[in-house]
């Protein structure tokens, strides 16, 4: 439950009409929105949703050193399936050129533009825009690693060394939408060169991160002090408890940083000021405030948000984050609710406006552990069950969710000491 906080008595004007101007935004931008890749039986892609792509099928592993793929990605494909498996710490030295060219909206008011792997600058129309890598290059090669919604892209450019974080599919792809990929001609020639192969253990090759194990201390009775959900200022029940982290703050910090989420701000006046900032950076906006609710008798000590560019009015992903008063092996144990905003609805407590959560928060919770897993600095998971475990309820506001009842468990890579660090 994410109560649509922008109302305060001071400013009120303000915040409508920013969040008016984002939410225009958004209209426009479901219009041109970029696509998930779509990998077909002969490395070629086309342009769908997601919910139509074939799973990747098992690819030639790159785990050689010295050994290079050559790959055209033409400018009308979203993503290319290189069909190369990497196992985590495999590294890569990517290159590539060529040129594409976007044609002129209006040939009497603008000429077309030409540009190579780096992309062009990013100007203010790209701020409708969503792209996978929001702060690149508009039109710049990009990969990724797997093929799931939770898969973050990266940059390439014209020259890149990659290391894989954990195992998965290499993709290629250009930083655009899918009305830029309709009308684009040209494409970029890449060569992917293995400069080290990673490691040869067997969990090396387990794509998306460590499988589920047992992790010492978490027991039946542990889970019984922590409460299942979360309230509201009021008390009233809220959210579900639905992810477990172990690690230190700045442990903590770094996951969610390294796996793209951003913290969000801390109020209404934040909202304005960052929104207005980042917008004359040509900086894409999704640090929106969520409302505070309450665990362990106190607000949560974080907020961190996930979404697509603009969007992030009507939709994004969200979670808050408590630290327990317990601890795994000597580190601190944090507490995550995490749900999906799917749009608006009316809150059942006041008639105000508030922000609908996807009912299914399974899902959710699985976004979480693919994102931080992606990263390469969660060591060890697991899916644990109370012995109360929460399968139906209603959020503070009145929206029904149901789950069942798992509450997935991330321990994070422990930093390295300091003094080995300067080294």
């Amino acid at each position: 439950m994410n109560t649509f906080a922008l109302l305060p008595h001071k400013s009120s004007v303000q915040v409508l009409a920013f969040a008016a101007v984002l939410f225009a935004a958004a209209l426009l931008a479901a219009k041109t929105s970029a696509a998930h890749p779509t990998a077909l039986p002969d490395g070629q892609t086309t342009a769908t949703s997601t919910a139509q792509n074939p799973a990747p099928q098992p690819g030639p592993s790159a785990s050689a050193e010295g050994k290079s793929f050559q790959f055209d990605v033409a400018a009308a494909k979203q993503w290319v399936d290189t069909g190369i498996d990497l196992r985590a710490g495999e590294i890569l030295h990517i290159a590539a050129t060529g040129s594409i060219t976007y044609p002129a909206p209006d040939p009497a008011k603008s000429q077309a533009r030409t540009f190579g792997p780096d992309g062009l600058a990013r100007g203010w129309r790209d701020l409708i825009h969503q792209y996978a890598v929001s702060d690149a290059g508009h039109g710049a090669l990009i990969g990724r690693l797997g093929s799931g919604d939770a898969a973050q892209a990266f940059l390439i450019g014209a020259d890149k060394q990659y290391q894989a974080p954990v195992a998965g599919r290499l993709f290629l792809g250009i930083n655009q939408s899918n009305g830029d990929a309709a009308g684009a001609q040209g494409d970029f020639h890449v060569t992917v060169e293995v400069l080290n192969p990673g490691s040869s253990e067997v969990a090396a090759a387990v794509a998306g991160g460590p499988a589920d194990a047992s992790v010492a201390g978490i027991t039946l009775d542990l889970l019984a002090k922590i409460p299942r959900r979360v309230s509201d200022p009021q008390g009233n029940p809220g959210d579900m408890v639905n992810v477990l982290l172990v690690g230190s703050q700045n442990e903590l910090v770094q996951v969610f940083t390294a796996a793209g989420w951003v913290q969000v701000d801390r109020t209404v006046q934040d909202t304005v000021v960052i929104g207005l900032l980042n917008s004359l950076e040509k900086k894409d906006y999704l640090t929106m405030p969520m409302s505070t609710l309450y665990l362990f008798n106190r607000p949560q000590d974080y907020g961190f948000a996930h979404a697509e560019p603009v969007r992030v009015v009507m939709s994004r992903n969200h979670l808050r984050v408590w630290k327990s008063p317990y601890a795994i092996g000597g580190r601190p144990l944090w507490c995550v609710a995490a749900t999906h905003d799917i749009g608006f609805e009316r809150d059942q407590r006041n008639g105000s406006v508030t922000h609908k959560i996807d009912p299914a928060i399974d899902g959710e919770r699985e976004y979480v552990n693919d994102t931080l897993s992606g990263t390469g600095l969660v060591i060890a998971r697991d899916h644990v069950t109370p012995r109360n475990p929460l399968t139906q309820a209603k959020t503070a506001t009145g929206g029904g969710f149901h789950s069942d009842g798992r509450i997935v468990l991330l321990v994070l890579k422990p930093a390295a000491p300091a003094s080995a660090a300067s080294q």
